[in-house]
């Protein structure tokens, strides 16, 4: 039992063909897919901790870094995703390349990425559904609206102790039935979302470029405070590893490869055609947004909306709201399903117990695991705070995609005649180009996200020599089969 047997690339097409989930997805719903996971927490909720802790008015330098990474890595994930148009993800795509061991290892990193990803979503969701309650008169008790042990500053000044966070846990269940009701019903409601939520940003750009203060934008770099990632060049680095999470969507599009109709097509049009939109999105919105108030008064789970109420512009001020709530409910939506989709894989391959890729019979979606994993991002988000999530976020995702970059070099010299519908320009620097970044961008993290990253591989590393390896052994073995 080898710790690196690789699956090959045949018994993956065999595997992406063999009918269990339905294929309901093209160009367009994969675009949005990517959009919808991608404009959400990064712009609405994180911006405003980058520009007031680390960047400055500079958060646009760490976008643009951002972005360039996921330039390389998108072209990388496009060409894996065209030739193993499988759910897995990253995870299918380290057990081709590199072996079983580095699959379970990313997979397990897949888990943290997506769970935690949701659940920092889902905190900044409740801040701007709590702000629009506010102003239609309905009040949630304070409590009720942040983790344990945050401070919540009530309108007189005074602060209370969080206990949970009652509207992050609620939209996280509910978005979850949604995700067991079918992948068609979830994607249309997500286009929907999606268009909503980029013409908000859209009327943002365009009313609020006319009060953008230039004086708010002097020093564009600060100077750093004589601490690392705190403002200065070494503050947009930290800050583009902060904000690298968002990019996670053009990810979430790879695992909807086996519900795409055209995975060999579209699925390259869905993660570049998305990446290139929300950049261009992300730069004009940080932009605009730190033009109309001073960087120091972001530090908010709702930026935008601070940023509005400078504007004067009432009316925008709700509009921006529904903007953001829609924008983060699509977030939340699409890491869900990618997360499930990623445990199925897992589970088909006997690295996790049965039972996670069992369909629905009517629905065709992994209701199991949907339920599973909605129930750890409703409890994540209503216990841990956001700043802690989003370093986790970002660490899993950049060593997913490092791996990812990595899997293309391997794969185009150990099957170099297999079919590639698209295939990543500018071999080899490309993949190695977008490898060295992300693991720059890892460096700029604080040491106490290392540490938790490598507690919860320790964790996964457990499961995987006390179960998995023995049970991933027994699943090669078995034909391929429709789950039930």
């Amino acid at each position: 039992m080898s710790l690196f047997v690789r699956k090959n690339i045949g018994s993956l097409l065999a595997e992406a063909g063999s009918g269990t989930l339905r294929r309901e997805l093209g160009p367009l719903a994969l675009v949005t897919l990517g959009i919808g996971a991608v404009i959400g927490a990064g712009i609405f909720v994180m911006s405003g901790t980058v520009a007031s802790q680390n960047a400055g008015p500079a958060l646009t330098l760490s976008m643009v870094f951002a972005g360039i990474a996921c330039v390389f890595a998108g072209l990388c994930y496009a060409e894996l995703a065209s030739m193993i148009p499988v759910a897995g993800s990253a995870y299918t795509y380290a057990y081709a390349t590199m072996g079983e061991l580095v699959a379970w290892i990313i997979g397990w990193d897949l888990v943290l990425e997506y769970s935690l990803s949701s659940s920092t979503v889902a905190v900044g969701w409740s801040a701007y559904a709590i702000t629009l309650l506010g102003e239609m008169g309905i009040t949630i008790p304070p409590r009720l609206t942040g983790a344990p042990g945050v401070h919540i500053c009530l309108p007189d000044g005074t602060h209370v102790i969080g206990v949970f966070n009652l509207p992050a846990m609620v939209i996280c269940l509910a978005l979850t039935g949604l995700l067991m009701i079918g992948i068609r019903e979830s994607a249309r409601v997500n286009t929907t979302i999606v268009i909503i939520k980029v013409a908000v940003l859209a009327i943002f750009v365009a009313f609020g470029a006319h009060y953008v203060n230039t004086a708010n934008l002097h020093p564009f770099i600060p100077p750093n405070t004589g601490q690392f990632g705190s403002f200065g060049w070494s503050g947009i680095l930290r800050g583009a590893g902060i904000i690298f999470f968002a990019y996670i969507g053009f990810d979430a599009v790879s695992t909807a490869s086996q519900e795409a109709k055209n995975p060999g097509r579209d699925i390259p049009i869905g993660i570049l055609v998305s990446l290139a939109i929300c950049t261009v999105i992300y730069i004009s919105v940080g932009l605009v947004m730190t033009g109309l108030v001073p960087y120091t008064s972001l530090n908010v789970a709702s930026p935008i909306a601070v940023a509005v109420q400078a504007t004067g512009l009432k009316w925008l001020a709700p509009i921006v709201n529904i903007g953001a709530i829609c924008g983060l409910s699509s977030v939340i939506l699409v890491n869900m399903l990618a997360q499930s989709r990623i445990f199925y894989s897992m589970s088909r391959d006997g690295l996790l117990p049965p039972l996670f890729a069992r369909l629905h019979p009517r629905y065709r979606t992994p209701h199991v695991t949907t339920a599973i994993t909605g129930l750890v991002v409703a409890i994540a988000s209503g216990l841990f705070p956001i700043a802690v999530l989003g370093q986790l976020v970002s660490m899993g995702t950049l060593l997913a995609f490092a791996i990812v970059c990595m899997g293309v070099l391997i794969l185009r010299r150990i099957e170099p005649d297999t079919h590639r519908p698209f295939r990543t320009p500018g071999m080899p620097w490309v993949p190695i180009v977008g490898t060295l970044i992300c693991l720059y961008l890892m460096s700029g993290l604080p040491l106490p996200t290392w540490i938790r990253l490598f507690v919860w591989l320790a964790v996964g590393l457990t499961i995987y020599f006390t179960y998995g390896r023995f049970h991933a052994a027994a699943a090669r073995d078995r034909p391929i089969a429709n789950a039930a």
